[in-house]
């Protein structure tokens, strides 16, 4: 299993890994996102976007009490090259922290279009 995404720091608000990188459609992407605690945070929504598909998720943050590690799927994805990007934002939903990384989602011979 490959894993693609930005590493954590000891100072960055949020860090996320998408594993696979690099899988056959329909495809599962697991995304982990490491949010540092803070009494400004809101809100977390996950995008994944390709040329021809769009998913995405948004979940409550409860400032210094939400949880640091979330964990969220995407089932079925079909071919393509997905940007997954994940945003914190703060009451008035500016963007607090980014991440982004990239993955390719690869047809296979069972994928209907």
């Amino acid at each position: 299993m490959l894993t693609a995404g930005l590493r954590a720091g000891a100072d960055e608000k949020l860090t996320m890994t998408v594993s696979p990188a690099v899988a056959f459609a329909p495809a599962t992407l697991v995304v982990r996102a490491r949010i540092e605690t803070d009494s400004r945070n809101r809100a977390f929504q996950i995008v994944a976007e390709s040329s021809d598909f769009y998913r995405s998720s948004e979940v409550q943050l409860d400032g210094d009490n939400a949880p640091v590690t979330n964990t969220f799927e995407f089932r079925s994805l079909p071919s393509g090259t997905y940007e997954i990007k994940a945003t914190v934002l703060d009451s008035g939903g500016q963007a607090r922290a980014q991440a982004r990384s990239s993955v390719n989602i690869i047809a296979s011979g069972g994928e209907r279009r």
